[in-house]
């Protein structure tokens, strides 16, 4: 007894190659945007997270660096909890960027935002 073969997408029953899975190349390439979307639905709310950070570290420091508090940085809705790379320094601090923005955290509320000109890795 032969198991019914059917399309991975839409469920129709296949005919043909036995090793055929979808019905038609519409379904098979709806089956693999459907299964691809929620990953690329995940990278693109990260995505815009991290321009968002870039966005404000950069209105906030319109040269080289500036002072801000956290409290301002959480005000216009900057989320600490992502960033591309964190650069350590010779001293032991911890800059966390932003693409080519950086922060280093003073004590509890301060806060340095530096740019980089010659971020290229």
């Amino acid at each position: 007894m032969e198991q019914k073969r059917v399309c991975l997408n839409c469920g129709y029953e296949l005919r043909g190659r036995a090793d055929q899975k979808y019905c038609s190349d519409a379904c098979r390439n709806a089956y693999h945007n459907n299964s691809r979307n929620s990953a690329t639905k995940f990278m693109r709310t990260i995505n815009k997270t991290l321009r968002k950070n870039r966005s404000i570290l950069e209105k906030r420091c319109p040269h080289e660096k500036a002072k801000v508090t956290k409290e301002q940085l959480s005000a216009d809705g900057f989320n600490f909890n992502y960033h591309t790379n964190i650069y350590s320094t010779k001293k032991g601090q911890d800059y966390i960027f932003c693409y080519n923005y950086g922060y280093l955290k003073l004590n509890e509320e301060d806060i340095i935002i530096v740019k980089r000109k010659d971020y290229v890795e």
